[in-house]
């Protein structure tokens, strides 16, 4: 016959020791999501409406974007920030526009200026474009595009304009944003933003 010998526990240390191993499991958890990993190449833009200008690739020529939101306030090259519109991208043609590609710098064709209008406001939007600069003397033709975020992407406007020369300025178009975020009375009355002394 085997000896059978019983240890009798303490409820005391039994509760110890259940809170150690408690406290224990929740310090884990927490060093888990102190630190979480890193999600590398992810952009997440966050933006109601997003507005997009291009002309030619590989073009030298400086064509800037303004916009100016229902309070009054402008959004341009100099003033990157106004209420809840921001200019995200402004390009001068070939200037300062290479990219470095495993260590290799190279030209970036892509001409595009991009404003974002990060919230509904209600109210009128005016988008002016600007034949800033120039090298070759030509007309510049310049795709202007405005589309609606969210819920689901949705393309409002898309149009192309013709800047003829250097200090042109030209209404691309006027919208109103509705209290529910629908985009409405679109239309092209000239308004004069630029104001580059």
């Amino acid at each position: 016959m085997k000896n059978h010998k019983r240890y009798q526990s303490d409820p005391f240390t039994d509760l110890l020791f259940n809170a150690l191993l408690g406290f224990t499991f929740l310090f884990l958890v927490a060093i888990m999501f102190m630190n979480p990993e890193a999600k590398s190449g992810i952009i997440d833009p966050k933006a109601e409406y997003i507005l997009t200008i291009t002309w030619e690739d590989n073009s030298p020529d400086d064509i800037d974007v303004w916009v100016e939101d229902p309070d009054g306030r402008v959004v341009w090259f100099r003033n990157p920030e106004a209420g809840l519109l921001h200019l995200d991208r402004d390009d001068r043609g070939l200037v300062n526009d290479t990219i470095l590609v495993n260590g290799e710098e190279l030209q970036n064709p892509l001409n595009q200026e991009v404003v974002t209008i990060r919230g509904v406001v209600k109210g009128e939007y005016i988008v002016n474009l600007h034949y800033y600069a120039t090298e070759t003397e030509d007309p510049v033709d310049v795709q202007v595009r405005l589309v609606k975020v969210n819920p689901a992407l949705e393309i409002i406007y898309y149009d192309t304009v013709t800047l003829e020369k250097t200090g042109a300025e030209k209404t691309a178009f006027r919208f109103r944003i509705n209290i529910d975020g629908k985009v409405s009375n679109i239309n092209f009355l000239p308004k004069q933003l630029v104001s580059i002394g």
